[in-house]
């Protein structure tokens, strides 16, 4: 298992570091739930000023996304195809950055202290959507570009580096 080292709280130095981390901790294990785990906790130790990190998994028998996951509060457990911001992104295939997730039309409010909200679509080699890294915060415009970009590489390493899927 690769060690996790202790993050500084600048971007600049503690996202590279997890993007490294995040490759000796998914490349050799091929269960996905493993792997998503380990993603989100370490997520959720890089990323400053949040309150939930973690992922919904597309289920095709019902074309819900259904929790995975995830550290934070307890949360919704299906979000239907398109709605929200969660089922916009996956629909959509395309990252939704929302700074203030209560003025986003048809919003899911599963913790009403979440203001703010990353979700970025997880593709796989195909371009078929299987699920979405849902990152909420409890401030107002939370999120930079520079974080928008690193949880973007996020994704898309999690769409290469994971072998299987459950």
């Amino acid at each position: 298992m690769t060690e996790l080292s202790y993050y500084t709280g600048t971007p600049d130095e503690d996202y590279p570091l997890a993007l490294a981390q995040l490759e000796g901790l998914v490349s050799n294990e091929p269960n996905l739930i493993a792997n998503l785990a380990n993603v989100a906790a370490l997520l959720n130790q890089v990323l400053t000023r949040i309150n939930w990190v973690g992922f919904y998994l597309l289920e095709p028998s019902s074309g819900q996304l259904v929790l995975g996951p995830f550290q934070g509060l307890p949360a919704c457990v299906r979000i239907d195809w398109g709605k929200g911001v969660c089922g916009t992104a996956a629909a959509g295939s395309k990252t939704q950055v929302v700074p203030d997730a209560h003025a986003f039309p048809g919003h899911i409010a599963c913790d009403s202290r979440s203001r703010s909200e990353v979700v970025v679509p997880l593709v796989d080699s195909k371009g078929q959507v299987w699920g979405v890294l849902d990152v909420d915060s409890p401030e107002l415009a939370r999120f930079t570009p520079e974080d928008v970009r690193f949880l973007d590489e996020v994704g898309q390493r999690l769409g290469s580096l994971i072998k299987a899927r459950v």
